[in-house]
């Protein structure tokens, strides 16, 4: 989706009709914590970048503020698309005051984040730890829909432990009339293991007045196009496949028009990382701690390379540039084409998600 020459990206910023009805279908950035930050949709805006871009959760307890480095993904937005800001907790009178909070900013919706699928959230009934709870889901939802002035979306799993809790959910989130949802088609104990419900997200498609994204495994343009024809979604939402590939919105857009979808080479993949490595580290920071946070992001990217099981099992074990840059050179300084199609399911990193 290319933005209306007419309507300027300040205007998409806070203008939802403007967005929604675009053409094409909408292309976001899945919101994970810590990996996408301000930094990272700098570098995936030069890639061409999502339609719209969600926050990393904000994390709402009883005592909390607004984190002020997430606040700076709203405030210094230098993508030039809309952002969602993304509440996740389950102290009601908190969301509700966090909420109202964000409706100061230039946002173009609230989303409620019922889908994190990390143990130290859903452990303390948050994220995808409400799913356990569906009538709290309800008075949240509530709650959240009587004072935010704006839109609201909502981020969801097809259930806890079970698929079928969909269809419970489903009336609920109808009840509350949410802008747009975004169903991700696994369950919570499901983490990132094959096995997405693509029919389950189309049943919510049918059920649902509002829009829907579709989340889950999109790979690459040519699955993208089978998810949107299978799910009847009004869009994709992306997060790991994004993180392995900055291309692949770019690729989407051209696939779906008819146009030649180009594939990077090891060296373009090779300046992606380095581009990557300046992006997400700080000065005065340690290699060993640089380097280690840049493993969040080659844990991903090296899943989709020729080699990845020995690119993975070499990049996990250095501590220091020199080295991190060595194991990337090797599978990476080169011509060849490459797809960054994910490779089968890598156990050490299902292990580590």
């Amino acid at each position: 989706m290319s933005p209306d020459p007419d309507i300027s990206p300040a205007t998409y910023a806070t203008d939802w009709d403007a967005f929604i009805s675009s053409a094409g279908p909408l292309l976001a950035l899945a919101p994970m914590q810590d990996v996408t930050t301000l930094p990272f949709w700098k570098l995936m805006a030069c890639f061409g970048g999502a339609d719209v871009y969600y926050t990393e959760y904000f994390r709402v307890t009883a005592g909390s503020r607004l984190d002020k480095s997430i606040l700076a993904s709203i405030t210094k937005n230098p993508t030039g698309r809309p952002v969602i800001a993304q509440l996740i907790g389950n102290d009601i009178e908190a969301l509700v005051r966090n909420a109202l909070e964000l409706g100061n900013y230039p946002i173009l919706a609230i989303d409620l984040n019922l889908g994190c699928p990390a143990p130290v959230v859903y452990r303390k009934c948050a994220g995808g730890g409400l799913l356990r709870d569906l009538p709290r889901v309800d008075a949240i939802l509530g709650a959240l829909r009587d004072v935010i002035p704006g839109r609201f979306t909502i981020k969801t799993r097809l259930g806890f432990d079970d698929e079928r809790t969909i269809d419970a959910l489903l009336p609920i989130f109808a009840r509350h009339s949410p802008d747009l949802l975004t169903v991700h088609g696994r369950t919570v104990k499901q983490m990132y293991r094959d096995g997405v419900r693509y029919d389950l997200i189309a049943r919510a498609v049918q059920a649902m007045a509002c829009p829907v994204l579709a989340n889950g495994n999109v790979s690459s343009a040519e699955v993208a196009q089978g998810i949107l024809n299978e799910t009847g979604a009004r869009g994709l939402m992306i997060g790991r496949g994004a993180i392995r590939n900055p291309w692949i919105f770019q690729q989407i857009r051209c696939h779906l028009l008819g146009q030649p979808v180009s594939q990077p080479t090891g060296r373009d993949v090779l300046d992606y990382i380095h581009a990557l490595y300046d992006a997400a580290t700080s000065p005065g920071v340690s290699e060993q701690v640089e380097v280690h946070a840049m493993k969040k992001y080659t844990n991903f990217i090296g899943s989709g390379l020729p080699d990845s099981a020995r690119f993975l099992h070499d990049i996990r074990r250095v501590s220091c540039r020199s080295d991190f840059f060595a194991v990337c050179e090797r599978s990476l300084n080169n011509d060849f084409l490459l797809s960054l199609d994910p490779a089968p399911p890598d156990p050490e990193l299902s292990a580590a998600a």
